[in-house]
């Protein structure tokens, strides 16, 4: 392995278990604030007014998200809308990198770079710088090579180990080299994520480029960096210090952003003293659902603890015993009303329920008497149902005497047609008349038809 002990050194620091890493949330309530680093605000940029600022710091696991970038992956960081986090590869190189450096700093802008190990040989100071200015730096492998895609486990791991170790050896602290690491040409490789996962380093991809590594014009680089930005709405922009037109468009773009109300975001890695931002699964998705989106805007249940609190006596059986099995309530209340000149009633202003007597209750109750139950005579002949005439009845003459035991009608009655009979008969004659019209009717058709028969026939004779 290339840099043996310099690269030891540097993965030992960075194995840190997940029992290592507690959790805990800070509440910035008051005069107390969050144990992270400093965001440097625009109000904390001397000179500079205007400036964009860094709006917070993120801090963040390896182990616990170890791929981000949603152009390759299915996690990125958990930004919130309009915010944008800056990185640049392939760095140190003076000539550039030092404006890209100025430029961040009248800005009061944080950023991370992705060094190249050759680089960081050839210039130690140029990493140095970086440190100084309170960026975060990550590796960019030792040469810089578009081969990771077609190298094998063991060819991945020297390339590296290596870079890791070069940009070591430029530091006067080895925990200064953040656990970031990012492919050459983001060509992604299986092996190459692996190894990089198993040394507890976060694979950093990006969610939109600037194409500022091909042979565009500066006003190219800052019209595809706004696009793309605008069309998220938040993430992790890629760009490279080393490149003349990249120092031309990042003050125009930088300006944009905070003309359209952008904000940047710093991240460093977590360590046991400054542990990750508190973050729930659903923001680091790249795509989230839109169950996942509904949860991050449920409210969250606040976790009490109740360790010290102090806790209620337990009210006894013994405490409800009396003689007469009401409670009996203290006096004192009342005496040391009276003490201080409060007038205190002895009666309660409304009227007091009477006690009912706790007798024989059913005995007490009057038994109702038969005379609550008896009908008028009328009354009950209507309620009577009306005998059904029987079959015999039916067939006997209505009024007919038994004389000699023959049935003799009695004398009619005269009686009056009432309006329902007299329109009984109307309706009677009335169908009676419509019948012989209809009979006539038809026979007048049977004629018809006998009489076109013999003009047939008569015709077909003289034929």
């Amino acid at each position: 392995m290339v840099g043996g002990r310099l690269a030891g050194i540097r993965i030992t620091r960075w194995q840190i278990t997940r029992w290592q890493i507690t959790r805990w949330t800070v509440f910035c309530l008051g005069l107390f604030t969050c144990l992270v680093p400093h965001a440097a605000s625009a109000a904390d940029c001397p000179g500079h007014p205007d400036a964009l600022g860094t709006s917070r710091t993120l801090v963040v696991d390896p182990r616990e998200h170890p791929r981000i970038g949603a152009m390759q992956y299915p996690e990125t960081l958990p930004l919130r809308d309009h915010e944008v986090v800056l990185t640049f590869d392939d760095g140190p190189l003076p000539r550039n990198s030092n404006q890209v450096l100025q430029i961040l700093a009248d800005q009061c802008i944080k950023a991370t770079f992705f060094i190249i190990g050759q680089q960081a040989l050839a210039n130690p100071e140029g990493v140095r710088k970086y440190i100084a200015a309170g960026h975060s730096i990550g590796s960019h492998s030792q040469r810089h090579p578009l081969t990771f895609s077609k190298m094998s486990a063991e060819q991945a791991k020297q390339e590296i180990d290596a870079g890791i170790a070069s940009v070591t050896a430029a530091l006067s602290d080895p925990a200064q080299l953040a656990p970031f690491f990012r492919i050459p040409g983001l060509l992604r490789a299986e092996p190459v994520e692996e190894y990089v996962a198993s040394q507890g380093i976060q694979l950093w991809s990006a969610d939109f480029l600037a194409d500022d590594w091909h042979h565009i014009s500066s006003s190219r680089v800052y019209d595809l960096a706004i696009k793309r930005i605008e069309a998220r709405g938040k993430g992790v922009l890629l760009l490279h210090d080393i490149q003349a037109r990249t120092v031309a468009a990042l003050p125009r773009i930088l300006h944009e952003l905070k003309a359209r109300g952008y904000h940047i975001v710093h991240v460093v890695p977590a360590t046991p003293e400054r542990p990750a931002t508190p973050t729930e699964p659903e923001q680091w998705l790249t795509h989230p659902s839109s169950a996942a989106i509904a949860a991050l805007h449920w409210p969250k249940t606040p976790s009490f603890v109740f360790a010290e609190a102090p806790t209620m006596p337990v009210p006894a059986l013994s405490d409800f015993d009396s003689p007469d099995g009401a409670l009996l309530l203290s006096a004192e209340p009342f005496d040391r009303a009276k003490q201080h000149g409060v007038p205190t009633p002895r009666e309660a202003p409304w009227p007091s329920v009477a006690a009912l007597p706790m007798g024989n209750a059913v005995a007490a109750l009057p038994a109702p008497g038969a005379s609550l139950f008896t009908l008028p005579y009328k009354a009950a002949a209507l309620m009577q149902p009306s005998p059904a005439p029987s079959h015999h009845a039916e067939q006997a003459v209505p009024g007919a005497q038994e004389t000699g035991g023959e049935a003799k009608p009695a004398a009619p009655h005269p009686v009056k047609a009432s309006s329902a009979d007299r329109t009984a008969k109307v309706d009677h004659k009335t169908a009676g008349a419509h019948a012989r019209v209809g009979h006539g009717a038809h026979r007048t058709r049977h004629a018809a038809h006998g009489a076109r028969r013999s003009v047939r026939i008569a015709s077909l004779k003289k034929r």
